[in-house]
């Protein structure tokens, strides 16, 4: 009597936790991992959108204020509490804001308020710290990856982008090679994507002219084309890549 072969044991599904997925970047980059078969839970100070196609929708959104520094704990919990093997297979950091003065305005040193700062340094750099220690044990029982979205602000002076903004994105920067090297051992790799001037919901007034003239591809980058990047680095094709900051920016920075 012939052998009867086991059962085939079902195909384990990836898990994102995904911040800042209401629009622009974060929300192309559910969009590309749920098209890769991933289960993508998204992290937003706004409720679900409708807007958004991705299969889990609003069971796998988590609505959470990433600058209330007092109860991201709580968050926290929730989202491992989201993972019933234990394991999370990427994390993006993807939240920021960048105040902005009347009209727009870029937001300098002197206009910048005690309570700006705060702020942004809760959301830009200090949910991202908390948000790895809290889910370090997660990432390291699957193997995954960190992906912390930068800025090319964050080296050079911008035109749109506060100060407060670039320092809290030189500062992402600084704090990704920190994780790099820490979190190795562990088996989980972390890495930055640094945008420049990116077609968004959110640009400043003038940000398509000024890619015209200052970017050598002489266009403004997709939120796709970020996506792309991000899913890479996440991705088995980058399994030995630690601590890169990946410029994406038309050339921009050279």
């Amino acid at each position: 009597m012939a052998d009867i072969p086991p059962p085939l044991q079902p195909v384990r599904r990836r898990v994102l936790v995904l911040t800042g997925a209401s629009r622009g970047i974060g929300h192309a980059t559910a969009q590309q991992f749920s098209n890769e078969g991933w289960r993508v839970i998204t992290v937003s100070r706004q409720a679900f959108s409708p807007r958004c196609p991705w299969g889990d929708g609003p069971q796998d959104h988590l609505q959470l204020d990433l600058g209330d520094i007092d109860h991201l704990a709580e968050g926290i919990a929730e989202m491992r509490a989201r993972l019933p093997d234990g394991k999370l297979d990427a994390l993006v950091n993807n939240a920021a804001i960048s105040p902005k003065g009347a009209g727009g305005s870029r937001l300098g040193l002197l206009d910048t308020d005690a309570a700006a700062w705060v702020r942004v340094f809760n959301v830009n750099l200090f949910a991202v710290a908390l948000l790895a220690q809290g889910l370090i044990g997660e990432l390291a029982a699957a193997a995954g990856s960190i992906v912390n979205v930068t800025s090319i602000a964050g080296g050079r002076v911008h035109p749109y982008a506060g100060a407060a903004y670039a320092a809290s994105k030189a500062a992402l920067a600084t704090i990704t090679r920190e994780m790099a090297a820490e979190f190795a051992p562990q088996g989980v790799r972390v890495n930055a994507i640094s945008p420049g001037e990116i077609d968004t919901a959110i640009l400043s007034p003038g940000t398509a002219a000024f890619a015209d003239r200052e970017v050598p591809m002489r266009r403004l980058g997709r939120p796709s084309e970020v996506a792309s990047a991000i899913y890479f680095l996440c991705s088995d094709a980058a399994s030995y890549v630690n601590g890169a900051e990946l410029h994406i920016n038309g050339g921009q920075h050279v």
